[in-house]
């Protein structure tokens, strides 16, 4: 095979739906403060009882139902995530247990926001260099686990979801070579540390790096994919601030773009932010299949990763 493509893709969000006005009942903010500097306006928190596994889970069994296959026929598992509690076994191995798998490589991706096109490169190289047929990409994230629900800067940032797609080999390359790198000096702009950490970060040093640099690093992505900003279906970037989406999108060129704002009903969701807004627009049918769709994720390390895919 010369490539890889998008069979299907699926998603999952707890039930409990977490409003602006309910988290000005727990610190100083309003709901207008909130939606004038991030524009959430609503955000997912799973319960106690459902492990980031779980959701990775849920979300994989849609993808594999839209894509009309069964687990078996997955050997190779990718989850990017940054929030497990469990060390060992991975959280690719846990979902691979519960889906009955039988052979499946399964393998976790920590680069924070930027994993899911982190992990989906890894799966098209391996599909490439003949490593696997068929693999199960996964961005999950459990991120108020981690979150100070005291500290309004943060507490007001977070979402919990999970997005899976289905990568399969194909006669032609339908996922572009990967630009990926990192910004070591800012290494701790994004931080959870220690045993109990909770999630923090330098927010406007993010600001200024994503609406200056990030740019001109999609154009790079759009070059490697043989695709013009303006022939762009849609732009997927990490769901981190709509201040940062919407400005990014129009500075790429991406003027005929559908632009993901899942950002407003999800909040941050990290790694998982991608392939959930993703999912969201191909089940509404808001992109056309066929057409080319910028990914591309930036957060913890700092770490940056992108490439364009054909939306199935």
């Amino acid at each position: 095979m010369t490539g890889s493509r998008l069979v299907a893709l699926g998603h999952y969000q707890p039930q409990k739906v977490l409003t602006n006005e309910a988290i000005a009942e727990m610190v100083d903010t309003s709901d207008e403060w909130i939606r004038s500097r991030v524009g959430i306006r609503t955000r997912h928190v799973a319960g106690a009882e459902e492990s980031v596994a779980d959701m990775a889970a849920e979300a994989a069994q849609k993808a594999l139902a839209k894509a009309g296959l069964t687990s078996a026929e997955i050997d190779l598992v990718i989850v990017a995530t940054c929030t497990s509690h469990d060390r060992s076994p991975n959280v690719a191995a846990r979902v691979a247990s519960r889906l009955g798998m039988t052979v499946p490589a399964a393998l976790d991706v920590n680069t924070a926001c930027s994993g899911f096109p982190h992990a989906l490169a890894m799966a098209d190289l391996a599909i490439k260099g003949g490593s696997a047929k068929k693999a199960l990409v996964i961005g999950v994230e459990k991120l108020t686990d981690f979150v100070d629900w005291s500290d309004r800067s943060t507490c007001v940032l977070v979402g919990d979801g999970a997005g899976a797609v289905v990568v399969a080999e194909a006669d032609t390359a339908e996922i572009s070579p990967v630009v990926w790198g990192s910004v070591p000096e800012m290494g701790r702009a994004v931080l959870i540390e220690g045993k109990s950490g909770t999630f923090t970060q330098e927010g406007q040093s993010v600001y200024r790096w994503a609406t200056t640099a990030l740019p001109d690093i999609a154009r790079t992505v759009c070059e490697r994919a043989g695709v013009k900003p303006e022939e762009l279906g849609g732009v997927v970037l990490h769901q981190a601030n709509l201040r940062i989406v919407e400005p990014v999108a129009r500075k790429i060129g991406a003027v005929n773009a559908v632009i993901a704002r899942d950002v407003v009903d999800s909040g941050n969701t990290s790694a998982a932010s991608i392939p959930l807004a993703f999912s969201k627009l191909v089940e509404r049918g808001e992109l056309t299949p066929g057409s080319p769709v910028l990914l591309f994720g930036f957060g913890g390390g700092l770490s940056y990763a992108g490439q364009v895919v054909r939306c199935p």
